[in-house]
């Protein structure tokens, strides 16, 4: 049994348009709240070649809040640094963070198509997710209650009806043309080749930059023996989009001592985009990853800004659908995401100028610049440590700022997740493991239920909030047998919350699903924090949604993988 309301008609309640990691994280997400999603993709199976290179700490936290970290570490190189070579062979700066304050290291090499097939399989958990493979988006309308879509199937046309759309069908995005939404920015006027081999002919770890302006070039080491190159094109090296055996070994030669013995995977031209669509909400259809941004590679950004957005985009969507928040809840979406992809776009830019001059002046004026950079030891930690990098920081949207925008406050920004302890015989755990999957109250040495009304316990027990208290590590078994109900102990296993809490006024932290802070306030003023929350996240005293399909339906439906996506 199946959606199916008629012979071409689909049922759910959101519908994404792509199968790509933003689509089949957003659907992880929302599988998991018990929202009933299909996935639609025009290919016939996910993309099988190596895309996206680099994962960060943000990204992996991601995986873990949808229970799949463990199944993707296998396809990860954890602490991968990226060093910028100068022709002559001198490393001028190296980008080696070893900071884990979110849970896992900051840079990781990984194989994007074993990710998204971990993505995909994680859909099995939910009988109410369906992929549908070799389903093309022709054409769709919205109207007040919900989306309509055309679909092209191997059977025919379809249609599907839903109650959102989300686009994440890339930088070429039918969601959005329909739509009509400005793709603002710039191409860059060259292009590159990529290549990949398998069977590593240089077996060297990291990621290498070699900014020599006779040609640029970049060298980085991947899991599973995998070697990508990446080689600046010259006017007239490739036709359209294909680059002759006997330029590939060319450029192969400068850096193997035998260009003809390699396994290649793939070689494929591409150029450099920064754009930015001119919104990411358009009445019931919402556009994310690429589809609503996209950035040169130079940062390895493009694709972990893709998932902040599923990640940003998935709770909010579960909570409209419901019942607990208003529609006006996915405005701050938009809001929230979009100034922070303008300014990894504009990171993207600045890194591929200093990497990529043909002209030789300009490139020994960076040369004899970093040289002298390099003795500076602050400027050196800003680039070792990754400073340079925006974190996401919410000024506005689905958080409250009591007295006004703090640019010192740790609300709008992401929460560290150190190790913590919940028994005297337990081994330590990241801190999400505690917190589970929705809201979250932590707070330093005391119990915050003790300051809390009726009304405001009643908000957050609605929300499926968990409340957290943190104590040293010396005071857990004292603690644990005087626990107050409602209310879970943890201990503070390597005291990095007790000095994140000692250096800010506000001893209670409101966190969002994605672990944002929404919002700090002292014991005492958890009523009126609370009352402010539920404005700014648009809680509705609505009842919860119970999803486009039946019970029955719901355990019935399995996630199609097959080509015709039949369900």
């Amino acid at each position: 049994m199946d959606t199916r309301t008629s012979q071409f008609d689909l049922r759910c309640d959101v519908v994404i348009v792509g199968a790509g990691p933003v689509g089949l994280l957003t659907a992880n997400y929302l599988g998991a709240q018990g929202i009933n999603v299909i996935v639609i993709d025009g290919g016939s199976a996910l993309i099988d070649y190596p895309r996206g290179v680099g994962m960060d700490d943000e990204c992996l936290r991601s995986f873990q809040a949808v229970g799949l970290s463990d199944a993707v570490l296998p396809h990860t190189t954890s602490f991968h640094w990226m060093r910028f070579v100068t022709g002559s062979g001198r490393c001028f700066a190296s980008i080696e963070p070893r900071t884990d304050e979110f849970g896992w290291p900051r840079r990781n090499a990984f194989i994007q198509p074993l990710a998204d097939r971990v993505l995909l399989d994680g859909l099995a958990r939910y009988p109410h997710v369906s992929v549908r493979f070799s389903h093309t988006l022709e054409s769709f309308t919205q109207d007040a209650n919900s989306v309509t879509l055309r679909v092209k199937t191997p059977d025919g046309d379809t249609r599907i009806s839903a109650r959102y759309l989300v686009g994440a069908d890339g930088g070429r995005s039918t969601v959005r043309k329909v739509l009509d939404i400005p793709f603002e920015g710039k191409t860059d006027a060259n292009r590159w080749v990529v290549i990949d081999l398998r069977n590593d002919p240089l077996g060297t770890p990291n990621a290498y930059m070699h900014c020599d302006p006779a040609r640029p070039y970049v060298s980085i080491a991947l899991p599973h023996g995998i070697r990508r190159f990446e080689f600046m094109l010259f006017p007239g090296e490739a036709e359209g989009d294909v680059v002759s055996p006997e330029t590939l070994r060319l450029m192969l030669s400068r850096v193997l001592p035998d260009p003809d013995r390699i396994d290649m995977i793939r070689a494929r031209v591409y150029t450099h985009n920064g754009r930015l669509a001119a919104r990411f909400r358009q009445d019931r259809a919402i556009l994310a990853g690429d589809a609503a941004h996209i950035m040169p590679v130079w940062q390895g950004q493009g694709y972990n800004s893709g998932m902040r957005d599923a990640t940003n985009l998935g709770w909010k969507l579960a909570m409209v659908i419901n019942g607990l928040a208003d529609d006006a809840l996915l405005d701050t979406y938009g809001e929230e995401r979009r100034e922070h992809a303008a300014a990894m776009i504009a990171l993207s830019q600045t890194a591929g100028k200093i990497f990529s001059p043909t002209n030789r002046a300009v490139a020994a004026l960076r040369d004899g610049v970093t040289w002298l950079l390099n003795y500076i030891p602050p400027v050196k930690r800003y680039f070792v440590e990754m400073r340079f990098k925006p974190m996401p920081r919410y000024r506005s949207g689905a958080l409250v700022y009591p007295a006004g925008v703090d640019t010192a406050s740790p609300v709008g920004r992401m929460f560290i997740q150190p190790r913590v302890t919940t028994d005297i015989v337990a081994l330590p755990v990241k801190l999400d493991e505690v917190l589970g999957t929705s809201f979250a109250i932590v707070c330093w040495g005391n119990d915050p239920t003790y300051w809390m009304s009726a009304e405001t316990r009643q908000l957050w027990q609605r929300l499926g909030t968990r409340i957290i208290s943190v104590r040293p590590n010396t005071q857990l078994a004292h603690e644990l047998a005087r626990q107050p109900e409602g209310v879970t102990i943890v201990a503070d296993t390597d005291g990095r919350l007790k000095e994140w809490f000692g250096n800010h006024s506000a001893s209670v932290v409101f966190l969002r699903p994605d672990r944002f802070v929404a919002g700090m306030c002292l014991p005492q003023q958890i009523d009126a924090m609370s009352l402010s929350l539920e404005q700014a996240l648009h809680v509705t005293d609505q009842p919860a949604h119970q999803g486009a399909l039946d019970d029955a339906s719901h355990a019935a439906m399995p996630v199609a993988l097959a080509a015709n996506g039949a369900g």
